[in-house]
């Protein structure tokens, strides 16, 4: 297959930039339930879909596997997600090198998650401690890689204050970052505020908004907790009235994102990156709701 097109040329266009994100399934199983998942979304034409990857490095071959997958079957241009956690430099640039060989010239550039059990990040020997750090060292090994970072809007729930993060967030963007994609948030307000903070120290490079249909009060709450993300008391009044509802609650869910995303687009966001969690039906319920 030919290489696939630098995601950073689709911003050039100046319309909306669409774009999903899966996770790697656990089980042969669940690859083939991904398939049928993504063969479904192929309707909503999305400009590019991302693969996680998981803590510590845990998803390595499955992510690598569900990015050939939707790469080769489903004819996506695909951006695997790829951390600091859990390798050494040598080992990060033999998996970019792999990547690149294989035609792949998008990639998110983390600095991960701690794995399980543990309650902060340490690199490994002759690891990298910082997602700058990693996209210093993809684009030494390729100049042609095209680069997503990702960026806070409600600050990471590890740094000292949103000054800080912006501070990082630069170091990112200089070191030769393309784009941001932003953690899920659920107040435009909380975005554009953002947006004008990162122009004001200097970040010049398209900001995606990162949305997830609400889906569960309970997952959610669990995912907003985890990167510290508000939800609007409005949107938990209405989940908690709709309870174990669970066609009332994805209603709502999609709604709010679709809500959301028709705030953003008009407002000049550059696009949206949806959460979808492996989940055709909301992603296809938003993109029918945006068509009407």
């Amino acid at each position: 297959m030919l290489p696939d097109r630098p995601i950073a040329e689709l911003f050039a266009t100046r319309r909306p930039v669409r774009s999903l994100e899966f996770y790697p399934p656990k089980d042969a199983a669940g690859v083939e339930a991904l398939r049928a998942t993504a063969h479904a979304l192929r309707r909503m034409l999305p400009d590019f879909v991302s693969v996680t990857y998981g803590a510590g490095g845990s998803t390595q071959e499955r992510t690598a596997q569900v990015s050939s997958i939707l790469r080769k079957d489903c004819g996506f241009t695909v951006m695997p997600h790829l951390t600091c956690v859990g390798h050494s430099q040598l080992e990060l640039a033999a998996l970019a090198d792999g990547f690149h060989d294989h035609g792949f010239r998008n990639i998110m550039a983390l600095r991960g998650d701690p794995p399980k059990g543990s309650a902060q990040f340490t690199p490994q020997p002759d690891g990298l401690r910082y997602a700058a750090d990693l996209v210093t060292l993809l684009k030494s090994r390729h100049t042609d890689f095209c680069l997503g970072v990702a960026g806070y809007p409600e600050k990471h729930p590890e740094a000292a204050s949103l000054d800080v993060d912006l501070t990082n967030l630069k170091r990112k963007v200089d070191a030769g970052a393309d784009f941001i994609t932003t953690q899920l948030f659920f107040d435009n307000t909380v975005y554009y505020r953002f947006v004008e903070k990162c122009r004001a120290v200097g970040i010049t490079v398209p900001i995606v908004p990162g949305i997830m249909p609400v889906l569960s009060l309970h997952q959610i709450q669990r995912f907003t907790a985890m990167c510290g993300a508000t939800l609007p008391k409005q949107l938990i009044t209405r989940l908690e009235v709709a309870a174990e509802n669970t066609d009332v609650v994805e209603t709502i869910g999609i709604d709010w994102a679709l809500t959301q995303i028709r705030g953003l687009l008009a407002n000049g966001a550059p696009g949206y990156h949806l959460y979808v969690l492996n989940r055709a039906k909301a992603a296809l319920a938003l993109t029918a709701g945006l068509a009407a």
